[in-house]
């Protein structure tokens, strides 16, 4: 399937999550046990998949794209793994319109693999979507080895660089950076402190 989907994604022009952070996302969706998952940028299904393989049999994915042509591609892969359509629910819109009419602390894990000028914008929904003890990742957060080096200065690279420093400086996250694919930045989410 993920071979299927990959094909797929070639052929739009999307390039998906690499092997490596796509067994980062199942390993993580299965620690979390996570039941409720939010994905911004759809693409053809692939990063989908590796999450629907790790969460919970009752587990439902919200997935976000602008392009309804591939999140038709999506459900396609999803189907063809043998997932039943009421595990993918696919929104289409851009996720700046989607992200804020979705609950409150009601998802385990938020990932992000959109628009790289948004992912600040991202991250803030993102605290606001997640339960205390979950996750958000960013795909492509070394971005193609351009964030480490300080002469890079196109938009998508600074918002890359400038939201690494925002998680690393949030009091309300514990961070990490894993050097899979084109990097993989997670943070947890902090319990809320008792009163």
């Amino acid at each position: 399937m993920l071979a299927a989907a990959r094909a797929r994604s070639e052929e739009v022009g999307v390039v998906p999550i690499g092997p490596g952070g796509g067994a980062a996302l199942r390993f993580l969706a299965s620690v979390l046990e996570a039941r409720a998952v939010v994905e911004v940028g759809t693409g053809t299904g692939v990063s989908g998949l590796w999450l629907l393989r790790g969460m919970r049999a009752d587990g439902v994915l919200t997935t976000v794209d602008i392009e309804t042509e591939h999140q038709r591609l999506a459900r396609q892969t999803f189907t063809e793994a043998g997932f039943p359509t009421q595990r993918a629910r696919t929104i289409s819109g851009a996720a700046l319109d989607v992200l804020p009419r979705l609950t409150d602390g009601h998802y385990d894990l938020v990932f992000c693999d959109g628009d790289k000028a948004e992912y600040a914008a991202y991250l803030s929904e993102a605290l606001r979507l997640l339960r205390p003890g979950g996750v958000v990742a960013f795909d492509n957060a070394l971005w193609h080895d351009r964030v480490a080096d300080p002469a890079r200065r196109d938009e998508e690279t600074v918002a890359i660089r400038e939201l690494g420093r925002e998680v690393a400086a949030h009091e309300g996250l514990v961070p990490v950076l894993l050097p899979v694919g084109d990097g993989l930045l997670l943070a947890k989410k902090e319990w809320a402190p008792a009163d």
